[in-house]
């Protein structure tokens, strides 16, 4: 099975360089970057690294080191950059659309995969009525109120089949053509679209862990998060419009 990465982004020159060099790393069948407009150095950046010829790319200015590259994965992933108008269920269906993988792959820009992502894929997919999945998480800052929000995450997630995300969410090319690929939502894409996923199959909840960023819940704190993110899932659940909810979102911020 070929696998692409599609990785939506918005100013994310702090971390999509490591991403970039730790994903491309995994030896996956392709890395698509889709930028929603940024405004810092975040194209520069891809778009040096997608200069390079795969087998002499330099990886000293990230904090992932050559040592990283796994033997089984001595090439690095090629990698491409697309333009798509803001929003992040824009973007990767922007993403889905330009890749040529059987199996696409979501991953935001400040998440890491484990070393053995591919396999793990491969692995859940062998079985045909496997649909999709979506891996464990962890945070970048992992103790503490931070590790028991992950835990959380993980726990919530694999008892009700719904996937954020952050938890790096995979599907079947076929299956997600089929379900019209994410929902042109502000918010609640990654819910909305895992929900209809579930209906389509079996998802495989991995045990394996993505390593995502704490800054969204250092910002504003953590418990105002949890009350925020709780909030925002229940007023959803109860038919809210997830254009009301981004509002909500945004003046919260």
């Amino acid at each position: 099975m070929s696998i692409s990465v599609v990785i939506p982004v918005l100013n994310e020159e702090g971390f999509l360089p490591t991403t970039l060099s730790r994903t491309a790393a995994l030896g996956f069948d392709e890395l698509i970057v889709v930028d929603g407009g940024s405004q810092d150095r975040t194209l520069d950046m891809v778009q040096a690294f997608e200069s390079v010829p795969s087998r002499s790319r330099q990886l000293s200015a990230t904090s992932v080191q050559a040592s990283d590259l796994s033997p089984q994965h001595p090439v690095l992933s090629p990698v491409t950059v697309i333009e798509s108008s803001p929003g992040r269920a824009r973007q990767m269906n922007a993403g889905a659309a330009s890749s040529r993988g059987d199996i696409i792959l979501f991953l935001h820009a400040d998440t890491l995969l484990p070393e053995d992502a591919r396999e793990a894929i491969e692995h859940a997919l062998a079985d045909p009525a496997c649909v999709g999945g979506r891996f464990d998480v962890r945070f970048d800052k992992d103790g503490g109120l931070a590790r028991l929000i992950s835990r959380m995450m993980n726990v919530r997630s694999r008892w009700t089949g719904i996937a954020t995300g952050d938890q790096a969410i995979f599907v079947r090319r076929q299956i997600f053509e089929q379900l019209g690929g994410f929902a042109d939502l502000p918010l609640m894409e990654d819910v909305d679209f895992t929900r209809r996923l579930k209906r389509a199959g079996r998802i495989a909840a991995l045990r394996h862990m993505v390593i995502t960023s704490y800054r969204r819940w250092e910002a504003r704190g953590p418990w105002r998060t949890i009350l925020l993110m709780w909030s925002l899932r229940i007023l959803y659940w109860m038919g809210v419009n997830p254009h009301r909810l981004a509002q909500f979102y945004r003046d919260e911020r």
